[in-house]
C-alpha cells in the first residue's frame, strides 16, 4: 500500500491523513464462486485450444467422418474431444460446450485449463520452470475473468457507456491466452488497480531533480511550465512548490510527474533509495483529480477534467508479453515522434480533411534515469523502464458534437446472454449489417493504408490502439489512433517521404523490411481483431465470413484506385499476397523466453505461413 500522504485539494487547505493499519482479517473475493469459476474456465480452455492450435503449438486431429469434431491425445493417452470451426488465416473457433475428456472410465465434460496444462505439458512442449509460472499466470487470468463475470453488463447497457467507463468491461487481448497474468500484483493490488475494478483513484506526484530527469515536449508544450499550467491547478502547483521550499530545495531545479502508487511502494523506494535520501526525488501529494486505469493498466484517463491529458506511467509487472515499464530512450523521444507523425497528417489533405483521422499524440514526457541500470547494457530491460511519464492528447476534445468513441476491442465483446456489442450497435444504427461493416472498414482502413503506402509508416492498429468514432446513431465515421513511440514502425527501404524525419526520430523508430511491415496491419488488425469479428458477424448479423473479408478487400482496392500514382508502393507493401507469415503471441512465453530475464524486450515469434483471405475475391455464398 502506498505510503504517500493524502491531500484534498478541493480548496486551498491541504489535509493530511495517515492510512489506517489494515485489519488482521482474511478476505475472499466475492466473484470466486463455483459457477463463475466454471464458466470462466470453460471459455478460457476453449480459447487456449483455439489459439494454441492456430500457432501450431497443438495439432488437433479432425474426425474423418465429422470434420467439425477434433481430438487431442494427451500425455497419458486420454483423449480431449471438442468441436471447432476453421476460419480465415487458418484460425480456430472452439465450442466451449463441446469439451469432453475420454479416458478408461468413460466420457465426461472437461473444462479445466489449469489441469489441461498438466495433462498436456509434454504435448505442448514446456519445461517444468515454465509450467510452474504458467499455472500461476493462467490462474490469475481466470480470477480476473471471474471478476468480470461478477459485474458483467448487457450489450445495451455497454452501448450507453462512455469511452473511459466501457474500458473496464473489456476482457483483454483476444489472442493472448495469459492476458491478465499481471505478475507482481497481489489480489489487493488487482482489486484496486485493475481495469475491471473500475475504481477511479487519485495519483500522487513526485518532484525529481533535473540532474536525474529530462523533459521533452512538442509545440506549445516545449516548456514544462506550459504542461504544468494545463495539468495542475494554481493552488496545487503552489502546494508542490511549497513542499520543496520547506526542505530548502529550489522548485526551478525539479520536474513534476505523477507516479503509480504501486510502482512507488514496490519498486521505486527500494531502487531509487539514494536519490530519495539526498532529496533528488521528493514525494508530493496528489493533484486531486480522479483517474481511471484503462485496458493497458498503466494508462489513466482523467475523469474529473477530461480535457486534461491522458497519462501513461511505468508499472513493473509482467503482463502479456513484456514488463510494462516505459523504456527510457523511447520515452525521451516520444514528443519528437509525435511531432513528425502529426506533421505528416497535417500536411496531407487526404488525411487531414477527408479521413479526419484523430492522432492522440504523446506530446510531453519526463524521463528519469537510473544512475546504475541505464549504464548497464546487459542488465534486464525491466530495470531500464522504472520511472517516467508520458502525457498523451486526450480524446474528448477531438470529438465533434454528437460523436462518441469506443476502442476497436469493444466490438468483440459479448454480454452474459451471448449478445455482441457489435450487434447492439448495428441495430441502433438502423443500417443493414453489410452497410454498417462497409462504413466500419471505410472509417478505419483509408488512413492506415495511406500512412503505409504514401509514407512507409505503420501504426499497430490492434484492438486497444485503434479507436472507432461513431456518430449519434452509432454509425462508424472515422478512426482515432494512439501509442506512437512504442508502436510506430517505418520501412527499412528509404523513401523520399522520410526526408523530413528528424534524426532523433530516425534513431528511435523501429524499421522493418517492406514485406514484414505489412504484418502490423495484417497481424495487428486483420488477424488480431477481424479474425474474431468475422465469425461473430456471421453468427449474430448473418454476414458470411467470405462476404466480411470481401468487404475488407474491396476497401483496400478502392483506396488503391483512389491513388493510382502509388502503384509501385501497392506492390512493395503487398497486403493482397497469397500467404503471410504466421506471427505467434503465445509461443514466446511457452517456447522462446518463458519467464527468464533478458536485456531487450522480446518480440512475437514467427512460425510458418498462413493463407491470406484477402488474396482473392470472395466466392459467392451458396
Amino acid at each position: 500500500m502506498s505510503t504517500f500522504p493524502v491531500h484534498d485539494f478541493s480548496d486551498s487547505t491541504a489535509v493530511t491523513t495517515t492510512p489506517a493499519h489494515p485489519a488482521a482479517q482474511l478476505y475472499a473475493p466475492p466473484e470466486l464462486t463455483p459457477e463463475r469459476w466454471s464458466r470462466a474456465s470453460r471459455r478460457l480452455l476453449a480459447k487456449l485450444l483455439g489459439e494454441f492450435a492456430y500457432e501450431e503449438i497443438l495439432r488437433p486431429e479432425p474426425d474423418p467422418g465429422d470434420p467439425g469434431r477434433h481430438t487431442l491425445v494427451l500425455d497419458d493417452g486420454d483423449r480431449l474431444v471438442f468441436r471447432a470451426r476453421r476460419g480465415a488465416y487458418g484460425g480456430w473457433r472452439v465450442d466451449p460446450r463441446s469439451l469432453t475428456l475420454h479416458d478408461p472410465d468413460g466420457e465426461r465434460p472437461f473444462t479445466d485449463p489449469l489441469r489441461f496444462l498438466v495433462l498436456a505439458r509434454r504435448l505442448i512442449g514446456i519445461d517444468g520452470d515454465t509450467l510452474g509460472h504458467l499455472i500461476r499466470e493462467l490462474s490469475t487470468t481466470l480470477a480476473a475473468d471471474a471478476a468480470l463475470d461478477h459485474t458483467a453488463a448487457s450489450a445495451a447497457r455497454l452501448a450507453d457507456l462512455g469511452y473511459a467507463e466501457l474500458e473496464g468491461h473489456q476482457t483483454g487481448h483476444p489472442w493472448i491466452v495469459l492476458n491478465k497474468g499481471r505478475v507482481g500484483f497481489s489480489a489487493t493490488d488487482t482489486a484496486r488497480w485493475a481495469p475491471e475494478a473500475r475504481t477511479p483513484l487519485a495519483l500522487p506526484w513526485i518532484a525529481v531533480s533535473t540532474r536525474l530527469a529530462a523533459y521533452r515536449g512538442t509545440g506549445r508544450l516545449s516548456d514544462p511550465e506550459a504542461l504544468y499550467g494545463t495539468e495542475l491547478a494554481p493552488h496545487v502547483r503552489a502546494a508542490f512548490d511549497a513542499v520543496l521550499t520547506e526542505r530548502g530545495l529550489d522548485p526551478a531545479a525539479y520536474l513534476y510527474l505523477p507516479v503509480h502508487p504501486w510502482q512507488w511502494d514496490e519498486v521505486l523506494v527500494q531502487l531509487y533509495a539514494p536519490a530519495i535520501a539526498e532529496g533528488a526525488i521528493v514525494p508530493l501529494p496528489t493533484d486531486g483529480d480522479l483517474r481511471l486505469p484503462q485496458q493497458s493498466i498503466r494508462t489513466f484517463l482523467n475523469l474529473d477534467r477530461p480535457e486534461r491529458h491522458t497519462v501513461k506511467l511505468p508499472l513493473s509487472i509482467l503482463n502479456t508479453l513484456v514488463w510494462r515499464g516505459l523504456p527510457t530512450r523511447r520515452t525521451l523521444a516520444a514528443p519528437a515522434v509525435t511531432a513528425w507523425v502529426l506533421g505528416l497528417r497535417d500536411n496531407d489533405p487526404f488525411l487531414r480533411d477527408e479521413t479526419r483521422v484523430i492522432l492522440q499524440g504523446e506530446v510531453a514526457s519526463v524521463t528519469v534515469e537510473h544512475p546504475l541500470y541505464d549504464r548497464l547494457p546487459e542488465a534486464p530491460y525491466q530495470y531500464k523502464e522504472l520511472l517516467g511519464a508520458i502525457w498523451r492528447q486526450p480524446l474528448p476534445p477531438g470529438l465533434a458534437p454528437g460523436e462518441r468513441a469506443r476502442t476497436l476491442a469493444a466490438l468483440l465483446h459479448t454480454d452474459p446472454a451471448g449478445r455482441a456489442l457489435t450487434a447492439e450497435l448495428v441495430e441502433r444504427s438502423g443500417l443493414a449489417p453489410e452497410e454498417w461493416l462497409r462504413r466500419l472498414f471505410h472509417a478505419m482502413l483509408p488512413p492506415l493504408l495511406h500512412f503505409l503506402y504514401r509514407y512507409g509508416t505503420v501504426f499497430s492498429p490492434h484492438g486497444e490502439n485503434a479507436i472507432v468514432v461513431f456518430d449519434e446513431r452509432d454509425r462508424p465515421t472515422r478512426l482515432a489512433v494512439k501509442d506512437f513511440v512504442d508502436d510506430v514502425n517505418i520501412s527499412s527501404v528509404p523513401l523520399p517521404e522520410h526526408a523530413s524525419m528528424p534524426e532523433e526520430v530516425r534513431e528511435i523508430l523501429l524499421t522493418e523490411d517492406p514485406g514484414f511491415l505489412i504484418q502490423f496491419i495484417h497481424s495487428g488488425l486483420f488477424v488480431g481483431v477481424f479474425r474474431y469479428l468475422a465469425p461473430l458477424c456471421e453468427e449474430q448479423l448473418g454476414v458470411p465470413e467470405g462476404e466480411f473479408w470481401g468487404l475488407v478487400r474491396a476497401e483496400i482496392l478502392h483506396h488503391q484506385a483512389r491513388f493510382p500514382e502509388l502503384k509501385e508502393r501497392f506492390e512493395t507493401f503487398d497486403l493482397l499476397t497469397e500467404r503471410i507469415e504466421r506471427l505467434c503471441l503465445n509461443r514466446n512465453r511457452l517456447h522462446l523466453d518463458g519467464y527468464r530475464d533478458r536485456a531487450e524486450r522480446p518480440h512475437a515469434a514467427v512460425h510458418g505461413t498462413v493463407p491470406n483471405p484477402l488474396a482473392t475475391p470472395p466466392r459467392p455464398a451458396p
